[in-house]
This record gives structure tokens, sequence and C-alpha cells, in this order.
């Protein structure tokens, strides 16, 4: 089983490595859940959440380089999904591979960041995403474009989904 998640795993993309050392405070909202309309707009407008987001996505991609399954620990919600051409893998399996340095990361560059609010607590960014990225020797698909769903948990926000698709060239 764990010859086939690596290869399935590493063709995720692995939200190419979703930085180093940033805590478990992805954004930080300081108003209560019925805080009022006021509190909201001054600790979470959507420039501010765009930026926080894609600060933390950034971040993720230096800990997918660096192998640190610690950031994705918490990064990652515990019912995380990650979508990727060779299948579906779970918070658990993404932090085993970043962590086991089976996955070699090269370069990578990432840009064109996108933020869509839903609600409150939920928002989708995404960006396109290239990199220089083996796996044992498979390469990992690149370009590609990256839908990464974000929700917002105990005020914190984590990432629960995490999907790429190969940018036809």
């Amino acid at each position: 089983m764990a010859t086939r998640l690596l290869p399935c795993l590493a063709l995720l993309g692995l939200f190419a490595a979703r930085s180093a050392g940033l805590a478990t405070h992805v954004g930080h909202d300081s108003s209560s859940a019925h805080g009022s309309r006021a509190d909201v707009a001054r600790d979470d407008s959507d420039d501010s959440l765009e930026k926080t987001l894609t600060r933390a996505e950034r971040a993720s991609w230096v800990a997918w380089q660096a192998h640190d399954g610690n950031f994705f620990e918490n990064f990652l919600s515990d019912d995380h999904v990650e979508v990727g051409t060779n299948g579906v893998a779970t918070k658990a399996q993404v932090v085993a591979l970043v962590s086991s340095g089976a996955c070699a990361v090269k370069s990578y560059s990432v840009d064109h960041f996108r933020a869509t609010r839903f609600d409150q607590n939920t928002a989708l960014l995404t960006y396109r995403a290239e990199q220089r990225t083996t796996c044992g020797v498979v390469a990992v698909p690149s370009p590609t474009w990256v839908s990464s769903l974000f929700v917002r948990r105990n005020g914190k926000w984590v990432n629960a989904l995490y999907q790429h698709t190969q940018e036809q060239r």
C-alpha cells in the first residue's frame, strides 16, 4: 500500500509545500463567532483574507520543499482531502509523504493568486504552480492550476481541500 500511495501523493503536487514553521494560526479571527459586522469588516476584509491565505499557501510550498510534516499537521484540517492525478489522500497520508523525504523539490514558483470567499468561514484560493519535483523517479506534473479550500475553525484558517489540474500546453 505504501508504494502505491507514494506515487499517488507525489503526483498530487502535494501542495507544493505549505510552508515551514508557520504556527497553527494561519489567520486569526479576533471577533467572536457572533461578532459585530464592524469587527468582521475590520479584521477580515477580502484583501486581508487573500493576503493571509496566500501567505499560508506560499509557506506550505516552503514546507513541502523542506520535508516539514509538522507544518502540515497544523496547516491541514483533520478531515483534509488531497486530490491529484492518481487519486485521493488524507491528512495522515500527506503528512507521512512530506515527512518521508521521498520527494525532492528542486525548484518551484507560484503566482496568479485569487481568493473567493463563500461565507465568513469558507474561502477558496486558486493559483498557478510550477515545480521541478520528483518522487522517486516519477516527475510531479507541472505546471498546474491549484484549488486550495480553506475553512475557519476555532478562529484559525486551515486547509480542507487541495486539488490541482495539470495545465495543457
